[in-house]
């Protein structure tokens, strides 16, 4: 009990300062309208010097910015079910799958082709291509740790909810400007659009029909997470072993949860009340998460990223809309 009681002394500053963070960054999301990924990450960045090494904080920003952060991806199991998943049929289901491995596949090689490190395209390109933030934040914790690990990790996540809102504002009218049923367009935002928020933004702003369709086809994207991130964990453990280091494979245990807890709710296990919990949970341990990893990073290390990998990420956002609306042309 002691050790137990000075552990969470220990954590509770740095802790509650990422918790604060996050309660401002969605309040202020709630007043402004803006994601609040960025704010907590604004936020986070303007107090870089509380995971300084000689800060009490420092103990809790990185718990929180990543068991915190694990937990919070855990919990997004609770937004799906599998029934909502077969609902949509064998053709959508197959097009978001080549959308998602033709977009991860690829931001490895234009990660080569861009003088990048192709970890750093499979990163990119599976917040791409997945559910944006969240699945940067996943991808992260199995991708190989270098130097500049935590500083790309931000970067994705500010580049992905960035571009997402984007998205968000242009995509309804690019599907009026396609002449698009409500179906079709749901379809198309639901798999593009990075993020779950801006998806159901985009979608409810085209009809009720077309929301519901982008949110149950980016749920769908979502259920790819786990296993996304054990196949990008298999892929570079052999990558790892080639080159003679170390190469245990790490399966989270996070992904168990979601595993779970996307059986548990697709079974009815779930009761909704605790459903809606979880799934409120869920959305603030990712914030508190992303405040802690902006606490972690300085504007000047971003800027170091460059102005290939901005070019990278916009490539992949083309890419996988390009993609979607191919076989979605071509299946009429």
């Amino acid at each position: 009990m002691q050790a137990a009681w000075r552990f969470a002394r220990q954590m509770a500053p740095g802790v509650g300062l990422a918790l604060a963070i996050a309660a401002a960054a969605l309040a202020l999301q709630a007043a402004l309208a803006w994601p609040a990924m960025l704010l907590a990450l604004g936020l986070g960045m303007l107090l870089v010097r509380a995971s300084a090494q000689d800060s009490p904080t420092r103990p809790g920003v990185e718990l929180a910015a990543k068991k915190v952060l694990r937990f919070g991806v855990a919990l997004l199991g609770a937004r799906i079910t599998l029934e909502e998943i077969a609902g949509l049929g064998a053709t959508p289901i197959l097009v978001t799958l080549a959308a998602v491995v033709g977009t991860i596949l690829a931001g490895g090689w234009l990660a080569r082709r861009f003088g990048l490190a192709r970890s750093f395209g499979t990163l990119t390109a599976g917040a791409t291509a997945i559910c944006g933030a969240s699945a940067a934040l996943a991808l992260s914790s199995v991708l190989p740790k270098h130097k500049h690990h935590e500083r790309d990790t931000i970067f994705a996540v500010i580049g992905v909810t960035t571009l997402s809102t984007v998205a968000m504002v242009l995509y309804p009218g690019l599907t009026t400007l396609l002449g698009f049923d409500d179906t079709t367009a749901g379809f198309l935002l639901g798999g593009t659009i990075h993020d779950v928020a801006q998806v159901v933004g985009a979608g409810y702003a085209v009809s009720g029909e077309a929301g519901d369709v982008a949110t149950v086809t980016k749920l769908l994207r979502v259920a790819l997470l786990v296993p996304a991130v054990l196949a990008v964990a298999w892929v570079y453990r052999a990558e790892l072993k080639a080159e003679g280091q170390r190469a245990a494979l790490p399966v989270p245990g996070f992904l168990f949860g979601f595993v779970t807890l996307v059986a548990l709710n697709s079974a009815g296990l779930l009761p909704e009340p605790l459903r809606l919990v979880l799934v409120e949970l869920s959305g603030w341990c990712l914030v508190t998460a992303v405040a802690a990893l902006g606490m972690k990073t300085s504007l000047g290390a971003l800027r170091q990223v460059g102005g290939r990998a901005v070019t990278l990420l916009v490539a992949e956002t083309l890419l996988i809309l390009g993609i979607v609306l191919a076989l979605l042309l071509a299946l009429g």
